[in-house]
């Protein structure tokens, strides 16, 4: 193990990252012991095969520098996130991070990547003991994206956005966590807005486990956003807006003209290896080089969830179609979102919704969980996807007058077992 030295609550933020970066070069463990808050001013480089602890007291504090404030865009970020390569075994146990107001205001950072704590190209990777009081209005407080077995544990986040924001990646837990964040506390979102992820792909194979929704006087978005999308090849001539992706010449490219509203007539195909060039007036980012043609989140459990706050929807699997994003591009396949598993859901509070699903489903699991919340499915009035029938499967659940609510255009097939009460059904479902 090794004592940053060099670095103390009584240094400068220059100093104490300097002294901070200097040790996490060495790899290995890497430890802050001293009692006390420690102001960091500029984003510290985490390395593959490194341990960073911080002792109990130890509080790490973000300043901005007037000289150059971009450069606090990431409070802890991994090298891959810039080298495009995979970062193996890192840990970040202990740390205390206070945003002190510090929000993100660097979009050219990396695209898409607006974390203070920010992963990307990572596999192996361990969170343990984080506390975050103040996560601003544009900021997530942990995001990671292009992974491979992570755990996310003890973890207590407040503030205005996302707590923990996942893009693509395979085999995750989430478990023993605290949120009251006016956002989503959790965005699994495989599709995202332009600025919101750096890469798209399915998301699966993950656990999410006793995590407690905290109250909160005011709220937006869901406990857990479950987010999907489609998109298609170039075309000449095509019409596309913020957020759309397109795949030409083996690459992903994502219009980032910001949400404007505009729709605008594609008739230079994207080209660029890499970044963001304009053409016909869209800015297209070039995202990756592993080209798909959708994503989604599949094979997911969610247990002993605990919704303390009042919000109008717990669980969104979704698709967005506004200013910011449009998630199915008319014509493309959307994606079927399925292997969704709710284990002891537990409704503290008013929450009308508990399930909604405006994307295709192929299963919802419900086990032992409160249900006064209705399951509902929706659908777009233009250019919805074949959505198929969705399967829900209930057991050893209490209805107490949950609605079970299809919309023109969805479908739904109903299984019970060892439920008590009975589901009011609405629109196109049908029981066993």
């Amino acid at each position: 193990m090794y004592i940053v030295k060099g670095m103390s609550p009584q240094k400068s933020a220059e100093e104490n990252v300097r002294a901070l970066q200097e040790a996490l070069d060495r790899t290995g463990t890497v430890f802050v012991g001293e009692p006390g808050v420690y102001e960091l001013d500029r984003s510290v480089i985490i390395h593959s095969n490194t341990t960073l602890i911080f002792g109990n007291g130890v509080t790490i504090k973000l300043v901005l520098r007037a000289d150059e404030p971009e450069k606090v865009s990431y409070a802890f970020i991994n090298e891959g996130a810039y080298t495009g390569r995979t970062d193996w075994n890192i840990s970040v146990i202990g740390l205390h991070l206070v945003c002190n107001g510090i929000d993100w205001h660097n979009y050219n950072a990396i695209t898409g990547l607006r974390g203070h704590v920010s992963f990307f190209h990572i596999e192996n990777l361990l969170i343990d003991d984080f506390d975050c009081p103040d996560v601003g209005s544009a900021s997530y407080c942990v995001q990671i994206c292009d992974f491979c077995n992570i755990r996310l544990e003890n973890i207590h986040i407040e503030g205005n956005k996302d707590g923990i924001h996942l893009g693509c990646g395979s085999g995750f837990v989430i478990r023993h966590c605290r949120f009251r964040t006016h956002d989503d506390p959790i965005a699994l979102n495989a599709h995202d807005y332009t600025s919101g992820n750096p890469m798209l792909g399915w998301i699966q194979n993950g656990i999410i486990e006793d995590c407690t929704d905290l109250d909160a006087p005011s709220t937006d978005g869901f406990f857990c956003r479950i987010l999907a999308g489609s998109w298609c090849d170039w075309k000449r001539g095509m019409e596309v807006r913020q957020s759309d992706s397109v795949v030409h010449n083996g690459r992903i490219y994502r219009v980032d003209n910001g949400p404007d509203g505009v729709v605008y007539k594609s008739v230079t195909p994207p080209e660029h290896e890499s970044g963001t060039q304009t053409y016909d007036g869209i800015r297209w980012v070039m995202i990756q080089d592993n080209p798909v043609y959708s994503c989604g989140c599949r094979n997911i459990v969610f247990r002993d969830i605990f919704l303390q706050k009042k919000r109008p929807i717990a669980f969104s699997v979704h698709f967005d179609n506004d200013k910011y994003s449009r998630s199915c591009y008319p014509g493309s396949k959307a994606p079927v979102q399925s292997g969704l598993v709710f284990e002891n859901i537990v409704s503290e509070n008013e929450i009308p919704v508990l399930i909604t699903a405006s994307t295709p489903v192929g299963s919802l699991r419900l086990n032992g969980c409160d249900l006064r919340g209705r399951i509902e499915f929706t659908s777009f009035e233009n250019d919805a996807p074949d959505y198929g029938c969705a399967s829900v499967y209930v057991t050893a659940s209490d209805f107490d007058g949950c609605n079970i609510v299809c919309e023109k255009g969805r479908s739904a097939k109903l299984y019970t077992s060892a439920c008590s009460g009975k589901a009011g059904l609405k629109g196109d479902v049908i029981t066993d």
